[in-house]
């Protein structure tokens, strides 16, 4: 298969082993979050407020982060976010294992790392293009995809075991040890990659180019669209784990690991079929939203694991073929920029989707929140479902 001779790049090969192990212990991490906001605070509102304030720097920094990576070094800011984002891990992990940690050191430590990830998100999106070229980034992304859904699946599940029997500090404290790596890899990338200039457009530069360029447009709608409605299960499925449900945290691991089970074989089915394909965005988009709907029954246990996982799956197909379309089109000189604002809108939306999907879960319970949601992503997809897009894309459509 032509995306795994990828692999046989060793500065690729580095680059991606080094990202699965960092990948795992963030999802990890990510999952013991959930847990601890609710057993501090039994409230999805609560949880909500704070996945709220983890993605609001996105909205925030993006912009600027973008002229950064179009500027500046891109693996020294991959480098500097990573260093920072692990000293936030020991911190916490400190915090909890002394027993002095509060919900307002959540709020704090959650837009925090929010804001490392807005800086790192385009500069690292723009690092894969310098690693493998333009031409296979597809693949490349594909790729990366496999290895983030790999530690979806496995993160969380390991997360649920290290709660019962070790503790939450415990994640805190693996996480961190799992940059380790990926910060040795960092430093020993061939230098210079490319050294950004600055290019046209200033500050705002990507985000003209994004609005003018109709297709570009067009997906990044579709993406904010999704990410408000139909993808907050980092509220939705800690809250219904705990709250509806009433499982331990080994049951709560596993229905996030079966997340990630669906998302790492639609990973999968990407790397088969590696391209750009956009069409495949409003099929898998309302897929989503029947998968939320589904979700109002009451199911037994098994029943909600195998929609949550056919959610992993939907979900990896709208965001890969969003981002591998974006990136088809931009031209090198804006694309950190232009990636800012597909992460200002990826994960920029975030926020309100984590606020109201909080807000809907208190007042109507659950299974309602859930049905509501998936109600909404399917309203505004067949709506913008009058403006048809390409099965495959190339750099020619603009």
């Amino acid at each position: 298969m032509q995306t795994l001779t990828l692999l046989s790049d060793p500065v690729y090969r580095r680059y991606w082993l080094s990202m699965l192990i960092s990948n795992l212990g963030n999802w990890m991490q990510g999952a013991t979050l959930g847990w601890l906001v609710l057993s501090l605070n039994s409230s999805a509102a609560a949880l909500g407020t704070v996945i709220s304030l983890q993605f609001l720097p996105s909205l925030l920094f993006s912009l600027p982060a973008g002229v950064l990576a179009d500027t500046l070094p891109r693996r020294k800011i991959v480098l500097v976010s990573q260093a920072l984002t692990m000293s936030l891990a020991i911190m916490m992990s400190a915090l909890i294992s002394f027993g002095h940690l509060a919900y307002w050191h959540l709020l704090i430590f959650a837009f925090c790392q929010g804001t490392l990830i807005a800086f790192d998100m385009p500069a690292r999106q723009a690092l894969v293009v310098e690693l493998v070229s333009k031409s296979r980034y597809p693949e490349a992304q594909s790729l990366n995809s496999f290895t983030f859904n790999v530690s979806r699946l496995l993160g969380p599940a390991l997360a649920g075991i290290c709660i019962a029997s070790l503790g939450m500090a415990w994640a805190y404290w693996i996480n961190a040890l799992t940059f380790v790596p990926l910060l040795f890899t960092l430093l020993s990338l061939p230098a210079p990659l490319t050294a950004s200039t600055r290019g046209r457009g200033g500050l705002l530069g990507g985000l003209r180019f994004a609005v003018s360029s109709p297709m570009v447009r067009k997906l990044l709608i579709l993406l904010g669209w999704v990410s408000i409605f139909g993808v907050n299960f980092q509220t939705l499925i800690p809250a219904y784990a705990r709250l509806v449900l009433g499982l331990p945290p080994e049951g709560y691991g596993l229905l996030m690991g079966c997340l990630g089970g669906g998302a790492l074989v639609g990973s999968l089915w990407q790397i088969w079929s590696a391209g750009a394909r956009p069409r495949r965005i409003y099929v898998a988009g309302l897929a989503l939203a029947l998968l939320h709907l589904l979700m109002g029954l009451h199911l037994p246990i098994w029943g909600v694991g195998v929609l949550w996982a056919g959610c992993g799956f939907a979900m990896v197909t709208v965001m890969l073929n969003t981002n591998t379309s974006v990136q088809t089109i931009i031209p090198d000189d804006l694309r950190g920029r232009v990636m800012a604002v597909y992460s200002m809108v990826l994960l920029g939306a975030a926020p309100l989707g984590a606020w109201l999907t909080g807000r809907l879960f208190d007042a109507l319970g659950g299974r309602s929140a859930a049905a509501v949601m998936g109600l909404l992503t399917a309203i505004g997809l067949l709506a913008l479902m009058r403006n048809p897009l390409p099965s495959v894309l190339t750099s020619a459509d603009t």
